[in-house]
Order: structure tokens, then C-alpha cells, then sequence
């Protein structure tokens, strides 16, 4: 199962644990993720199901493409990790 971690930004506002989930691609991971955890799937994705603007997800290292559908594809020994985008001045 894919390793899903969310940066300590994120969890200041939301309760989300790293979590191990099963899933071919970025939406099924977080599906399953987010299942039991319904303030967490607010706070990330969008009500389309798309990252929000501010936020960012890495697939081994590499950044998420499909920001609105989560295709990228995710294998058992990857790790996803979950980003709030900063931005300022």
C-alpha cells in the first residue's frame, strides 16, 4: 500500500495522519484516505474533487499532474506526500 503523508502546515488545521492506503491512482489513494476522514478531504480537495489552488501532492518525489482528476498513476511502495502551497511576498 502507498504511504500518504501530509505536511505539519496542513495538520495545524486538519487532523491527518500518515496513512497507508491501496489504490492505482492519486484519486483512489485519497479516496481511501479521506474516507474516514471527511474534514481532511475538504480541506484538500476542492468540492469538484481537484486539489485546491494552495495545495500540492508529490508522487515519488515527482509533482501530481492531473490536479482535477488524481490519474497519476501510484504504486504499493509509493509514497505520496500532501503539500500547502505557500505564497507571499
Amino acid at each position: 500500500m502507498a504511504r500518504v503523508s501530509f505536511t505539519p502546515n496542513i495538520q495545524r488545521h486538519v487532523v491527518c495522519p500518515p496513512t497507508d492506503a491501496a489504490g492505482a491512482t492519486v484519486r483512489e489513494v485519497l479516496d481511501r484516505v479521506f474516507a474516514g476522514n471527511p474534514p481532511a478531504r475538504s480541506y484538500v480537495l476542492d468540492d469538484q474533487g481537484g486539489l485546491r489552488k494552495h495545495m500540492t501532492a508529490f508522487v515519488d518525489g515527482r509533482m501530481v499532474r492531473d490536479r482535477a482528476g488524481l490519474s497519476d498513476a501510484v504504486s504499493p511502495a509509493s509514497s505520496v506526500y500532501v503539500f500547502q502551497a505557500l505564497s507571499g511576498g
